[in-house]
């Protein structure tokens, strides 16, 4: 899951890129006010892309990582029912 969303990722940012760098290489040349449109829509491209990169899934198994404090992961583990209290 984690390579689709990457490529998803790349495909955003690509395509941010291509309407910047077309608006102000060539399509400047015809019209300055769509110009100026492509590059307000290629600026809200990279908070989508961010978004889309750092959603996590259903199949994502997040929420049960241990988090490196053993009290802490020996707390929740008791409150899930992972573990019996002694």
């Amino acid at each position: 899951m984690y390579a689709r969303r990457r490529h998803a990722y790349f495909l955003l940012m690509g395509g941010c890129l291509v309407l910047f760098v077309s608006a102000w290489a060539f399509v400047r040349l015809w019209s300055i006010p769509v110009a100026v449109g492509m590059c307000v829509v290629a600026m809200v491209i990279p908070p989508l892309a961010a978004m889309v990169a750092n959603r996590r899934g259903p199949e994502d198994r997040w929420w049960d990582d241990p988090s490196g404090d053993p009290k802490s992961d020996e707390w929740w583990d008791e409150l899930d029912g992972k573990k019996k209290h002694q």
